[in-house]
């Protein structure tokens, strides 16, 4: 196996109510006087009564997805007005934005995350699209973040569409990580943790999911909101952080770029479509045990099962040719399991899991 590159945590974290207000402080303390403050316009009404900060030299207003356009828009404005570091507020797509301008220009990175619907806050990438809103690839900085802050009550209040969304993801890593590591007989240290990580992140959420949902519904802040929270941003960046490629992505995430092709599916949130990819890479592993074990929990949870719950309902052997197409290009990480993934594979593992789901999700069915 290759050697492993960790970057296993942001240099500080914590996760508390009140936490933001401590933020002057915490500035103040390393020295960064002029901070610039990227968000999208929901999240920052989310964030701005919680956000105490009279200094900032600029707010900058994202304009939809992490492109590499974006990104140099952004730096041109931070660079212009002199600023120290970079404050992201918003979900995973302003946090990328904001690690991507502060790589550019060097500067130290501060999350805040207004949703828990991935583990961006935790990890030293970007993942980047095209103008329609196409996967490209992803970017693995250097540096990890200066500081993440989570506000619990900011979490409570988000859409809970987004928190569903984040748990479909975030059960990825363990399918990921074990496709990616099964074959690899001595592990070293920092693989072993990743894997822990990966497992924590399937058994938290398919234990506290469900309640973390309703405390959401509810606008409550729970023990297990909280630790659902941690588990998507924190155990979550872990895998990858620890595991580094054999950590990150394999067949969920390669069917969720093909899906990005579709596009009945954009109106989909990224975790939904990956949640909908782990059946898929499941299924290419012949593994329909496991398909039965989540199919109640996506149910439970209104995680995507098939094709058409996915807003493909016309044209689908069409869109499954082309979602196949997308998903094994040479580059995808579909190829870095240890099953064959041609196309036809993934073309004839949809068709079986299309059968699979529907045989299995029938009035009055086991």
């Amino acid at each position: 196996m290759k050697s492993l590159q960790v970057r296993g945590a942001p240099n500080f974290y914590q996760c508390e109510e009140g936490i933001l207000q401590q933020l002057p402080v915490k500035l103040s303390e390393q020295k960064l006087e002029n901070p610039a403050i990227i968000h999208g316009e929901k999240s920052w009404e989310a964030a701005k009564d919680y956000i105490s900060l009279d200094n900032a030299v600029v707010h900058v207003p994202y304009k939809g997805d992490c492109t590499h356009e974006e990104v140099a828009r952004v730096a041109d404005k931070l660079r212009n007005n002199e600023a120290d570091a970079v404050i992201g507020v918003g979900g995973g797509k302003v946090l990328d934005l904001a690690k991507a301008a502060g790589d550019e220009l060097d500067l130290p990175v501060i999350l805040i995350p207004t949703l828990a619907s991935n583990c961006s806050p935790w990890t030293p990438l970007s993942v980047f699209y095209d103008g329609a809103g196409n996967f490209l690839h992803y970017i693995v900085f250097s540096k990890t973040a200066h500081m993440v802050l989570i506000e619990p009550r900011i979490i409570a209040d988000s859409p809970v569409e987004y928190l569903r969304a984040g748990i479909g993801d975030t059960i990825a890593k363990w399918y990921e990580a074990v496709a990616l590591t099964d074959e690899i007989k001595q592990k070293p240290l920092s693989l072993d943790i990743a894997l822990h990580a990966a497992r924590l992140c399937r058994d938290v959420l398919l234990d506290k999911g469900t309640e973390a949902i309703e405390s959401v519904r509810n606008h409550q802040v729970t023990p297990a909101l909280v630790k659902v929270a941690e588990t998507i941003m924190m155990a979550g960046g872990m895998v990858g952080g620890y595991g580094d490629e054999y950590g990150r992505i394999a067949g969920a995430h390669a069917i969720h770029n093909g899906l990005t092709t579709i596009p009945e599916t954009h109106k989909f949130l990224h975790g939904d479509k990956v949640a909908y990819g782990i059946l898929v890479q499941l299924a290419l592993e012949n593994k329909y045990d496991e398909v039965t074990k989540l199919l109640p929990y996506y149910k439970e949870l209104n995680l995507p099962t098939t094709l058409a719950e996915l807003g493909i309902q016309e044209h689908v052997k069409e869109a499954i040719d082309a979602l196949s197409e997308k998903a094994t290009i040479p580059e995808e990480s579909i190829h870095l399991m240890s099953v064959s993934t041609t196309k036809d594979d993934v073309i004839h593992s949809i068709q079986r899991l299309e059968e699979y789901v529907v045989n299995h999700i029938t009035p009055g069915s086991p």
